[in-house]
Parts: structure tokens; C-alpha cells; sequence
């Protein structure tokens, strides 16, 4: 369901989200639909279909349950940037 939101904005943002937006290929409208979605505290990944390739790889490599993969990251990463 679709409803309308009327924003009074500063021109010159309104112009640097139209030129944005047409570089990325999307309306101001649909940025604003995307900025709303990526904060609020409700998200629905199960509602969005995964892509060709990440269908493929999906189940791809089995993980072993007692590693902390968390904890490798941290340790992979601080050992790459420090």
C-alpha cells in the first residue's frame, strides 16, 4: 500500500538528491523509501528474493558450530588494518 509524504525541503538539497538520484538510476522518491527502510528497527530480508548468484552459493560451505567466526573476523581484520 502506497501513500503520499509531502516534504518541504532547502532547494539546493532537493537539487544535489535529483542529481543523486538520476546517477544512480532511482527517483527522490525511492530514496527516501530506502533511507526510511535502512533505519527503521524492523526489517524484512525474508521479504526480499536473493539474487542468481547468491541462490548458487547458498548452502554452499557447511560451518562448524563450536568456532566463533565473530571472534576470526575481529581477529583477521585487526590483524590486516594494525
Amino acid at each position: 500500500m502506497n501513500t503520499s509524504l509531502v516534504l518541504n525541503l532547502d532547494v539546493d538539497v532537493l537539487k544535489n538528491a535529483e542529481f543523486y538520484a538520476k546517477t544512480i538510476h532511482k527517483t527522490v522518491p525511492q530514496l527516501v523509501e530506502d533511507y526510511l527502510m535502512s533505519i527503521s528497527p524492523v526489517t524484512h530480508i525474508e521479504d526480499k528474493p536473493l539474487g542468481p548468484i547468491t541462490s548458487q552459493l547458498a548452502g554452499v560451505i557447511k560451518l562448524d558450530k563450536s568456532i566463533n567466526y565473530k571472534l576470526l573476523l575481529e581477529d583477521a581484520l585487526l590483524e590486516k588494518y594494525f
